[in-house]
């Protein structure tokens, strides 16, 4: 995709410093961070992770927590069905999807 527009942020020199060596060491750069943040945001459909008031209430539940949350119970009803499909791992899993799916010959 080509690089045809151009974004200027005005920032903290300590925080553009702090951020250019952290990319750095993780072998990217501070531009390329911004335009990874852009992408994700455009993927995920907002703000790729949770964002509120510093010292909210607890009542107040970000989107973040919401999916933990979700993500949390998914995996509580998985390894509750895990245990009485006695699947252990992902290859069980699979074992036991294929046998669903094409009644156990493959």
């Amino acid at each position: 995709m080509a690089k045809e527009a151009t974004l200027q942020v005005r920032m903290d020199a300590d925080v553009k410093q702090a951020a250019e060596e952290l990319y750095r060491s993780l072998g990217t750069s501070l531009a390329e961070a911004v335009r990874m943040f852009a992408q994700k945001s455009i993927d995920y459909g907002g703000i790729p992770f949770p964002v509120k008031k510093e010292g909210g209430s607890q009542e107040n539940i970000t989107i973040g927590n919401r999916s933990l949350q979700a993500m949390q119970k998914a995996q509580a009803m998985f390894e509750g069905a895990a245990d009485k499909l006695g699947v252990a791992n992902e290859e069980d899993v699979q074992k036991l999807v294929d046998e669903v799916r094409y009644g156990g010959c493959k």
